[in-house]
C-alpha cells in the first residue's frame, strides 16, 4: 500500500506541474457553469438537475484528457522501464495512477459545490439528489478514469489515447439513447450497459445496488485490462 501511495503522490503532483490540469479544470468549469446558469434562470427552479444531466457528456471529453498521459507519456519517453526497476508491482503502479486520476476528478468537481450553495440562497433546495449527484459523479469519473487508463496503456501516443478513450466513454454515455430502432426485448440489455442510465438513477438520490455494481464492474474490468496490457508489454 505504501508504494501505491507513493505512485499516487507522484502522479497527482505531476498534474499540477504541467499546464494541462489548469486548462482542463478551466474548460470544465466554464462549460458546466455556462450551461448551468443559462438554463437555471430559464427554468427558474431550485434544482441541480440540469448540471448533473450534462456531466456524463462533459466527462466523456474531459476525463480522457486527464488520463491520456498516464501510461502513454511514460511508454513514449521510456521512463516506464525505469519505474519498474523500483520495488513496485504492476498493481501498485496501476492503482496509484488510477487514484491520482479519481482524486483529480474530485478536485475538479470541488469548485462546483458553489452551485448548490448559490441555489440554496435563492430557493428551497433538496439536498438528497445533490448528494446523490456528486456521489454518482465520482463513480462515473472513476469508471471513465479506468477506461482512460486502459487505453493509455495500449499506446505511446497521447492523442490516440485521448481519442480512443473518448470514443469508448462517449459510446457508454449515449448507447441507451441511440438504440431506439432495436426490438423492445433488447433495449433493457443495452440500457443496462449505458453509463448515463446508472448515473441518472444515483443522481436522483436513489441508491440501487445494481447501479453501484455496474460502476464497480466497469472500474474492475478497466483496471484488470490495464494490468493485462502492461504484462503483455513487459
Amino acid at each position: 500500500m505504501h508504494q501505491v501511495v507513493h505512485v499516487f503522490r507522484k502522479e497527482f503532483g505531476t498534474y499540477f506541474v504541467s499546464p494541462i490540469a489548469y486548462i482542463v479544470i478551466s474548460i470544465f468549469l466554464v462549460v458546466t457553469g455556462w450551461f448551468f446558469f443559462s438554463t437555471f434562470f430559464l427554468f427558474n427552479q431550485a434544482s441541480m438537475r440540469n448540471f448533473f444531466s450534462l456531466l456524463p457528456i462533459t466527462f466523456s471529453f474531459v476525463i480522457p484528457a486527464i488520463t491520456m498521459r498516464l501510461f502513454a507519456e511514460e511508454l513514449n519517453v521510456g521512463s516506464y522501464e525505469t519505474l519498474l526497476t523500483m520495488p513496485v508491482t504492476y498493481r501498485d503502479v496501476i492503482l496509484g495512477k488510477f487514484m491520482a486520476s479519481v482524486v483529480f476528478v474530485a478536485a475538479m468537481l470541488l469548485p462546483t459545490l458553489a452551485y448548490p450553495i448559490f441555489i440554496s440562497f435563492l430557493g428551497q433546495l433538496d439536498w438528497g439528489p445533490v448528494a446523490g449527484g456528486y456521489m454518482g459523479a465520482i463513480f462515473l469519473g472513476a469508471s471513465f478514469s479506468a477506461i482512460g487508463l486502459f487505453v493509455s496503456s495500449l499506446t505511446r501516443n497521447q492523442i490516440i489515447a485521448f481519442i480512443g478513450s473518448m470514443a469508448i466513454c462517449f459510446v457508454l454515455t449515449l448507447i441507451d439513447k441511440m438504440l431506439f430502432f432495436l426490438p423492445a426485448s433488447l433495449l433493457g440489455v443495452f440500457e443496462y450497459l449505458g453509463a448515463d442510465f446508472h448515473f441518472e438513477n444515483i443522481a436522483k438520490g436513489v441508491l440501487d445496488s445494481r447501479d453501484i455494481l455496474y460502476f464497480l464492474s466497469v472500474i474492475f474490468v478497466g483496471l484488470y485490462a490495464t494490468h493485462l496490457a502492461m504484462e503483455a508489454k513487459h
